[in-house]
């Protein structure tokens, strides 16, 4: 026979396990939730909801590469066109292009 312990909650609590736990005893609900909560993190640790830091990082990093090309792609083409924009827009856009293709992102290392 197993080892019965006293566990202390709150009435709140206990008002809630009463409220849902149908036909079944307190502790065979208590039992209930906790395996059922370890078996969903055991089967899907990340349920589709998150994003790893890798993952995110990969992302960012290909979304700088798509808009470096969008930017060289229209900065080439402008200069074959040899069309000089008329505002400070060709120096700005260059110098952004020269900033996306220096950074690097580098994913954390967790802790």
């Amino acid at each position: 026979m197993p080892e019965k312990r006293i566990l202390i909650v709150d009435d709140d609590l206990l008002n809630k396990i009463d409220e849902n736990r149908g036909e079944m005893s307190r502790s065979e609900f208590l039992s209930f939730l906790i395996n059922n909560q370890l078996q969903e993190k055991e089967s899907s640790p990340v349920s589709g909801k998150y994003v790893s830091r890798e993952e995110y990082a990969e992302f960012t990093q290909g979304m700088k590469e798509l808009l470096r090309h969008f930017f060289d792609f229209f900065i080439k083409d402008g200069l074959k066109q040899e069309e000089q924009p008329e505002d400070g827009n060709f120096a700005e856009l260059a110098q952004k292009l020269q900033s996306l293709s220096v950074a690097k992102i580098k994913p954390k290392t967790p802790r």
